[in-house]
């Protein structure tokens, strides 16, 4: 293909580009690279704003203290985002196939104008109710299914050479949005008035879905295969790694909403500090791609198996500060254990494609090229597939740990108990990972997991 015809298979921004090769050197040289760089950017800006909207009630939970709610209702209005946002990301993964990914970013930054809006009204009332509340905060998932349907549609306008570096910059992007809503809120609550937390995302959201809009482009080769997904469901390997992830990115967006709310009701004395809860979420989203790079490295699940043992001892360290009530003591270690999350969500984020090819290539004469060569490719797609699954089930445990501590305070008075049960759950996930991926003997799989750095 010439430079000419790269060029002519650029369709008019905002249009469906019916003819994409970014595998072609020619094509990605002369014109997919600088289509699929701007696809990019955009799609950042508007999965950024979805984390900060998703996340946004854990800060406003800590400042409804005219409501008199308890620490166990404000701490449902932490888990119904998680809950509702994990919920939406299996939908959101095929939205972009469907309508287009250029349309469907449109679509759902356009969406994150009812959960901000109707923030504001409800804390402008002071006779709002707890169930409306409760409704209004469920409405903040929306911008929890964002980053499924962004990471969809990037995967496609990569060549797969490139696409650990695009999906990257992809999750980093949205993760760092946690960070974002928890330094800025606080300021802007301080100065502005609790509506405000909601009003202040009106103009960037309208601004994200302008730049999707005149900016970004649909791809017409994007296929969701629903079969495939639904195939990819029925193997144990989905469910295993879903397990993983629930106790990596789960314990992510876990920790890093619970963590304002978490030092209000533990250290009252200290609710100030809440304004630097934001480093634990920052931190953890910068070190991410070290677990990437270390797995690739050292192997995936020798990374997960360590780092969720470094995780137990962290949560332990959290639970001696609580315990002894060293304030120092449990910010240090509490923004280790996020730290440790990062790591873990690059390690098992690697495992997947690992794995999933690994199993498709087991039994294939290694001299056959061409049998080698599909059943690879076979296995790339299943795992495409089965990320949209193990992402939206790791999720859930930031639905999970926020409620284990609203309970853990409701019925005890203090985090304690949910810590060690979180404790309890990395341990179960390291045996899982050393019994299903490093344990050798009689496994007909061991030598290609090997040769995958799994």
């Amino acid at each position: 293909m010439t430079v000419a015809e790269a060029t002519q298979a650029a369709p008019a921004k905002g249009r469906w580009i019916t003819e994409w090769r970014p595998d072609d050197p020619g094509f990605w040289a002369s014109t997919g690279s600088r289509i699929a760089r701007r696809n990019l950017a955009y799609s950042i800006f508007a999965e950024h704003l979805g984390f900060t909207v998703w996340t946004v009630w854990s800060i406003v939970a800590v400042k409804l203290g005219a409501y008199r709610f308890s620490t166990d209702q404000l701490f449902w209005l932490v888990s119904l985002p998680n809950l509702v946002g994990s919920t939406l990301r299996l939908p959101y993964t095929f939205a972009p196939a469907r309508f287009g990914g250029r349309n469907w970013t449109v679509f759902s930054a356009l969406a994150l104008l009812v959960p901000a809006v109707l923030l504001a009204v409800a804390v402008s009332d002071p006779g709002t109710p707890y169930w409306a509340f409760l409704l209004i905060a469920a409405t903040a998932g929306l911008g929890g299914g964002n980053f499924a349907s962004s990471m969809a549609n990037i995967t496609y306008f990569y060549p797969e050479k490139r696409q650990g570096w695009a999906l990257g910059l992809n999750a980093a992007g949205g993760n760092i949005g946690v960070s974002s809503v928890q330094l800025v809120m606080p300021l802007v609550i301080t100065g502005f008035g609790l509506a405000a937390a909601g009003l202040f995302w009106v103009p960037f959201i309208l601004a994200a879905a302008a730049c999707a809009f005149f900016g970004m482009d649909n791809l017409a080769s994007a296929r969701a295969d629903v079969r495939a997904q639904l195939r990819v469901g029925g193997r144990a390997q989905t469910w295993i790694m879903s397990l993983l992830y629930i106790g990596t990115f789960g314990s992510f967006i876990g920790y890093t909403t619970a963590f304002p709310l978490l030092i209000k009701s533990q250290f009252p004395e200290h609710t100030a500090s809440v304004t630097w809860a934001f480093l634990g979420a920052l931190l953890g989203s910068l070190i991410r791609p070290l677990g990437g790079r270390l797995s690739d490295r050292l192997g995936g699940a020798r990374v997960t198996l360590v780092n969720f043992a470094l995780m137990a001892g962290a949560v332990g360290m959290v639970a001696a500060g609580v315990a002894a009530h060293s304030f120092a003591l449990f910010f240090t270690a509490y923004l280790v254990l996020v730290m440790l999350t990062g790591v873990g969500n690059g390690s098992t984020y690697r495992m997947i494609p690992a794995i999933f090819t690994a199993k498709a290539v087991a039994g294939v004469p290694a001299g056959d090229t061409g049998a080698y060569a599909a059943a690879a490719a076979a296995g790339r797609r299943d795992s495409a597939a089965a990320i949209g699954i193990i992402s939206a089930v790791g999720a859930f445990g930031g639905f999970f740990i926020n409620r284990g501590f609203g309970t853990s305070i409701a019925a005890t008075g203090g985090a304690g108990a949910a810590l060690v049960a979180f404790a309890g759950f990395y341990a179960i996930c390291g045996a899982v990972t050393w019994f299903c991926y490093l344990r050798t003997m009689g496994s007909r799989l061991a030598p290609s997991l090997a040769a995958a750095r799994i």
